[in-house]
């Protein structure tokens, strides 16, 4: 495990999750967690996976009419446009994030398998927008304490676990004091 300069975190890079500390002001990132999807110089990207729209696949793509799944909003940049993020789906141009979780890929093949039933619901997500960063951005986030880094970006973790649960079973994978944020309550003076 290597760490980073802030607060003895884990680096951030592609594959890793962002998870937004229990009292993120941010109501963009409130309880969220983004699987980074790039991190180098330039900046990094990534999508909220625990965010469920009010939207079905199947109203916002007219060729997908087989999923009825939940749109997730994957961030506050460019919510007019739709990604996917995948597992056990043979797609070309698809881009490897960590383990069996990938994103993108060929679209048309996408629409393919859906229809032939080849692509089950339970193996990918679709999200309207992203999370982004320029460069040092996050960097800056990290160092005031907004974002903890964690590496459990596990397939089972991103598509099998009941988007809110998400990032109290994050935060439970890392242990320790990460644990006991876990249980934080969202308004502190409810408790």
């Amino acid at each position: 495990m290597e760490f980073f300069k802030y607060k003895n975190q884990i680096k951030p890079e592609k594959g890793r999750l962002l998870i937004s500390e229990p009292f993120l002001p941010d109501p963009n990132f409130e309880r969220t967690v983004v699987l980074l999807c790039e991190h180098n110089e330039e900046g990094s990207f990534g999508f909220v996976v625990n965010k469920p729209s009010i939207l079905k696949v199947n109203e916002v793509m007219e060729d997908i009419k087989k999923l009825e799944g939940i749109v997730y909003v994957g961030g506050p940049v460019q919510q007019d446009t739709l990604h996917f993020l995948h597992r056990n789906i043979v797609l070309e141009n698809a881009v490897k994030i960590q383990g069996e979780v990938y994103w993108g890929g060929d679209f048309e093949s996408l629409i393919t398998q859906i229809d032939t039933g080849i692509v089950q619901a339970k193996d990918i997500r679709f999200y309207l927008g992203y999370s982004g960063w320029g460069p040092g951005q996050l960097e800056t986030e990290l160092e005031d304490d907004s974002w903890i880094v964690c590496d459990f970006a596990t397939d089972e973790l991103l598509f099998d676990t009941e988007p809110s649960m998400i990032w109290k079973k994050a935060l439970d994978s890392m242990g320790g004091r990460f644990s006991i944020y876990s249980n934080y309550p969202v308004d502190p003076r409810m408790n």
